[in-house]
């Protein structure tokens, strides 16, 4: 039995022969891994024979397709050539720019050197699109792996893995006298395609990882433990099988980019799109502007709606983001301001119109919407804000022959909604997606044409050092899914300071700009990637005990690491499902003893814990916090 089936897209002209730029990135990057492109030939011609593998006929006929490619020139890219080999190398092309096809080739030459092959997504959205291209390339030989799945699908990959370590042993072990020799695979999976669990599976012989779109949160387990981001764990996992690892992305994350600037990390860039078609054109949207001449209609810009109602009449798509699902992020009483408040958490409550529910996004309590006021007793009760699921109310109105879906955690919780939303756009279905982060990230769709960020002033204004640069990476990305094939896109941002620096750097595509001025502050401030943090949290039911405790924690900590250590201080949400939490933030140079730092800090909590006053106060620790 197949694990896993994947959306049968008809997406034409996927994997395609590389032009001049992609062959001499490709080039570069297997120097970097000290590759010998002529021995991995003829060691695939005689691994295809021992491991009965046949890359499909497919590759001739997808080639045959793109003989008239468009050369870009030479300058485009910026690469530095070194003889010096890198275990990982860092890949920053500009969206659209065929880092996929890339990562064809370097699979295809893995797996003739008889490697495995693991390619790590930050979201289950995209292992849903791409794995079609892989399938039409490798065939039966990719699996994918991910938390959509049931157990019996896991243990299935899961012992498809491992085969590939001992086939004959496991074919005795496992089916000796068994009924599930019936349901073995017969195609071992040389390419594991899949989300950050992906990492755990049981590999022998792994030759190369990639971790595309590096630089997403996704990648960070919170919670529950074990907290770590699959990126860096993704790194040691390669270095302990000795692999390569090949970290893509249009907006690289700055300690990433940083790494690769200092010589760490390999670094190849790309800085035009594939086939010589142009970046999007950004537009800004005023917002204050037009409120000011009362020419705002709901949450939409004069020219939000225009260019939204052309790309319509050509009979293209359109993608709409906002980072905030719900209807309405709070509801508010015009008399007293008072708002409604989740029970176990300290938080307001988020109106969703389609259950007529108000719920917390972070306990799940949901209560119905009250009728009045509980401080005044008014009825006047307002909607303050704007989330995905009005969004798409409201532009069935503005636009009520145009067939729209949204696409967020409400509209995915089932097993195959990713894939077929996202089949429905690529088939024409969908006029306009409307979706929080998860329409930002690699999707690729050649008829989308426009794309809208409808409130970029959320993102910038968010109380967190990473603030600027995650906005950059949102807004660059979503811009980046906009005339991917033929036509210039168009992007629309909307926001009440369109002279903010960010923006300016979005709209230029400048991403050094942004760097630059990031790794300023943060030196200037001890933060990543001069320095290494550790988040320490201390959570208990009675606020009082979490004060206490945080107080005597962080004195012991600032004896030993003086002013590198912040706090304590309560999060923005201090209190989630009745749990007060307050945080604790130590700051470490990134040439200190790791080990010695360990030591200290592991020393002092055991200290802290047996001290009877504060036994019951849960510790929990985040290294590299997100």
């Amino acid at each position: 039995r197949e694990v896993g089936r994947f959306a049968n897209f008809d997406n034409e002209n996927k994997v395609s022969q590389l032009n001049e730029v992609q062959q001499h990135v490709l080039d570069t990057i297997q120097n970097y891994f000290g590759w010998n492109r002529k021995e991995d030939q003829e060691s695939r011609s005689k691994k295809q024979d021992d491991e009965n593998y046949e890359l499909r006929s497919t590759k001739d006929e997808i080639k045959n397709e793109n003989k008239h490619i468009p050369e870009i020139e030479e300058s485009s890219i910026n690469n530095r050539l070194s003889s010096i080999p890198k275990e990982v190398v860092l890949l920053h092309g500009v969206t659209s720019s065929g880092k996929t096809e890339i990562y064809v080739k370097l699979i295809e030459q893995a797996i003739a050197q008889g490697k495995q092959v693991l390619y790590l997504l930050p979201e289950i959205a995209l292992t849903t699109q791409i794995i079609n291209r892989l399938r039409k390339y490798f065939g039966d030989a990719v699996g994918v792996y991910h938390s959509k799945f049931n157990e019996n699908e896991r243990v299935e990959v899961w012992r498809n893995v491992l085969q590939v370590q001992n086939r004959k042993s496991e074919a005795g072990s496992f089916n000796s006298g068994s009924a599930t020799n019936n349901n073995q695979p017969t195609t071992n999976y040389k390419l594991i395609v899949g989300a950050r669990s992906a990492l755990f599976l049981p590999y022998s012989n792994l030759g190369l990882v990639i971790v595309d779109e590096e630089h997403d949160t996704s990648y960070k387990q919170y919670d529950p433990a074990p907290r770590y981001n699959a990126r860096d764990a993704a790194i040691y996992l390669a270095h302990i099988h000795k692999a390569k690892t090949l970290l893509g992305s249009a907006t690289p994350c700055l300690e990433t980019y940083y790494n690769a600037q200092e010589g760490k990390y390999g670094f190849v860039e790309i800085n035009q799109r594939f086939g010589g078609v142009q970046m999007p054109e950004i537009l800004i949207a005023d917002v204050k502007e037009a409120t000011r001449k009362k020419l705002m209609k709901s949450h939409f810009s004069p020219l939000l709606l225009d260019t939204v109602t052309l790309a319509l009449e050509q009979k293209e798509q359109v993608v709409l983001f906002q980072n905030r699902r719900g209807f309405a992020p709070q509801l508010e009483c015009n008399m007293c301001a008072w708002v409604p408040h989740c029970t176990n958490c300290d938080v307001s409550l988020t109106f969703h119109k389609a259950s007529n529910q108000l719920r917390c996004h972070y306990c799940g309590y949901a209560t119905k919407p009250p009728s009045k006021c509980a401080a005044c007793g008014d009825t006047d009760i307002k909607m303050k804000g704007f989330g995905t699921e009005k969004i798409e109310e409201e532009l069935s109105i503005f636009f009520p022959k145009a067939k729209i879906a949204r696409m967020d955690l409400d509209t995915t919780r089932s097993k195959f909604a990713h894939q077929h939303i996202i089949q429905d756009f690529e088939d024409g279905n969908i006029d306009i997606l409307v979706g929080t982060q998860m329409v930002t990230k690699g999707l690729d769709f050649d008829n989308v044409t426009m794309v809208g960020v409808l409130n970029a002033d959320s993102m910038l204004n968010f109380p967190d050092f990473r603030s600027f640069e995650r906005s950059y990476q949102l807004m660059a990305q979503v811009s980046g899914r906009a005339g991917r094939k033929n036509k210039r896109g168009k992007v629309i941002i909307q926001t009440q300071n369109p002279d903010h620096v960010i923006i300016q750097d979005v709209i230029e595509n400048n991403f050094l700009s942004m760097y630059t001025q990031q790794l300023s502050d943060r030196k200037d401030f001890n933060y990543p990637p001069y320095y290494r943090l550790i988040e320490i949290t201390l959570i208990h039911k009675e606020i009082e005990m979490v004060n206490a405790s945080a107080k005597y924690l962080a004195d012991e900590l600032k004896r030993h690491f003086q002013k590198r250590v912040l706090g304590p201080e309560f999060p923005l949400v201090s209190r989630i499902r009745n749990l007060y939490h307050k945080n604790i933030l130590l700051k470490i140079e990134r040439d200190a003893s790791v080990a010695q730092v360990k030591k200290i800090v592991n020393d002092l909590l055991v200290q802290f814990k047996t001290k009877s006053d504060y036994k019951s106060v849960r510790v929990q620790m985040d290294v590299d916090p997100m």
